[in-house]
């Protein structure tokens, strides 16, 4: 029996050394004449452990990790195909407690399947959501995403069933689907582990998106930085249309639906869903006033439903399972699971899938293991560049978008970021201003000059000039920037800002210059 050997293909793996893994294996198959093939597969969302490699055996997958082209003949030697002994041996894939403790929906697939076999994803569920969808009213679609209480991945979290609803009730000779792939987060990369891993879970959710709203065209606009996440959805794309899963006529229903794949310019703005549509159609990619929203005058001025990878993602399996099944996951409004992403200075950094509730300090302290510096924690940054920062005094917060916003926190892309007690929380709070300065589009006057003065103002209050003056002006500023900025790029900045200014005051009271030094 041919021997099936998973070396990932994913960008973390790649970063790590996996391409070297695979030459070194496919050169040890070559040489010992072994009955074997390499499967380049998606990860599983242990970055600490990659490159992993795993080996089909008859009682599962076996890992090893992680595994250097120099461990490769050893690994040969002692037996890989057959599931042989060696230090590298991680036991059963499935096993590994990060991994078994997590409720994995979204990602079932991700790291276990060939990404561009559509036989493999088939074979592991795929495109039973879309057979559902395809017999069914396209309000009965919208009803089920709707009673699944599914809210935006994005951000926002905003309801997914109520952003298609206003789509399929509105009038148009032509609707939009558009995935919002811009993933610029700092310590995100859910988005992108699907493209790479299970580009044809996100292809069945645009399409079912599609069928739900009477949008016949999709686009999936993500980051020029993605090189690997374009390739395989394009190529995953193509392998759709081919196989009746896009096109003028889906899964033989006489429904029609296809999509296609653009590039953004490297803009951090355009994740925010306006300026997205700009650079869409090719204009500079600068936010847009609101109303009209994007679901009534969307991409080209037409009803458009702008959803995130995630979000989407998660439609498949909201169609095959059932609303009340995926329902019954989570918390409060917070329904469903959600793709926790924890990097920074942390031990065990990686994905982490689990249903909304579990606790900030569970995340950083059980799942992460704490700082791999070995010292304590001092804060957790939730949300990208522009989530608030957390104290260990707040890490009995549960993961939740309204308990994180009752500590004026956000969950956003839900990407989690560790320091230890060596951070600098002055310059952190002057990292976001410059973060905005650099990166706002330049419409609105508070996003523009509030985050430039920010940044002038922290250097002042580093400097001990007049320290509790400026540490006022620039609370002010963050008030300005937060009620009037166009979008969320100047509206949420000064989470970050001011929750550093909030829990960590030490650090922003520098001792005053001597005379000397000034």
């Amino acid at each position: 029996m041919t021997a099936r050997i998973y070396i990932p293909r994913d960008a973390a793996a790649l970063a790590l050394g996996a391409d070297k893994v695979a030459d070194a294996a496919a050169r040890e198959i070559a040489a010992r004449g072994l009955d074997a093939v390499i499967v380049r597969n998606g990860s599983r969302g242990m970055h600490w452990l990659e490159p992993l490699v795993e080996v089909e055996t008859p009682i599962g997958r076996l890992a090893y990790g992680p595994v250097r082209a120099a461990d490769v003949a050893s690994l040969f030697d002692a037996g890989l195909a057959d599931g042989g002994p060696h230090p590298l041996c991680l036991g059963l894939t499935e096993e590994i407690p990060f991994l078994k403790s997590q409720t994995r929906l979204t990602f079932a697939r991700c790291g276990v399947t060939d990404p561009l076999s559509l036989t493999d994803y088939k074979a592991h569920g795929g495109l039973k959501g879309l057979e559902k969808a395809v017999a069914m009213a396209p309000a009965d679609i919208v009803k089920d995403v709707t009673d699944s209480g599914l809210r935006g991945r994005g951000g926002a979290g905003f309801p997914t069933g109520i952003k298609w609803k206003t789509v399929l009730d509105a009038q148009g000779p032509q609707k939009y689907i558009v995935c919002n792939a811009d993933e610029g987060d700092s310590g995100t990369f859910a988005d992108r582990m699907i493209m790479e891993g299970d580009p044809f879970v996100l292809i069945e959710g645009m399409a079912i998106a599609g069928i739900a709203t009477g949008a016949t065209k999709g686009y999936v606009y993500t980051r020029s930085e993605y090189p690997h996440a374009i390739a395989a959805m394009q190529a995953a794309v193509g392998i759709a249309r081919a196989a009746g899963v896009l096109g003028a006529n889906v899964l033989g229903s006489g429904k029609a639906f296809d999509m296609e794949i653009r590039t953004g310019a490297g803009a951090y703005v355009c994740g925010e869903e306006t300026a997205l549509l700009n650079s869409l159609e090719g204009k500079r990619g600068i936010v847009r006033a609101k109303p009209p929203l994007p679901a009534l005058q969307g991409f080209l001025g037409r009803p458009t439903v702008v959803n995130n990878v995630i979000s989407l993602a998660s439609v498949p399996v909201i169609m095959d399972k059932g609303a009340a099944y995926y329902r019954d996951f989570g918390m409060g409004r917070s329904r469903g699971t959600i793709p926790i992403q924890i990097a920074g200075n942390v031990k065990r950094g990686g994905l982490y899938e689990t249903a909304f509730g579990l606790t900030l300090g569970e995340i950083v302290d059980t799942i992460g293991g704490g700082t791999a510096s070995g010292r304590p924690v001092k804060a957790v940054q939730v949300g990208g560049p522009l989530g608030a920062y957390f104290p260990r005094a707040l890490f009995d917060t549960p993961f939740d978008y309204e308990a994180f916003a009752a500590k004026d926190g956000l969950i956003g892309h839900a990407g989690i970021t560790v320091f230890d007690d060596t951070a600098d929380m002055l310059k952190q709070a002057r990292f976001a201003m410059e973060f905005c300065a650099v990166e706002s589009c330049g419409k609105c006057t508070p996003c523009r000059i509030g985050s430039t003065r920010g940044v002038e103002t922290a250097d002042r209050i580093a400097r001990g000039i007049e320290p509790e003056k400026n540490r006022e002006l620039l609370a002010d500023l963050c008030n300005t920037m937060k009620f009037g900025s166009l979008c969320a790029l100047g509206g949420f900045t000064p989470y970050p800002v001011l929750s550093a200014m909030t829990h960590f005051p030490e650090d922003f009271s520098p001792s005053p210059l001597v005379e000397a030094a000034e």
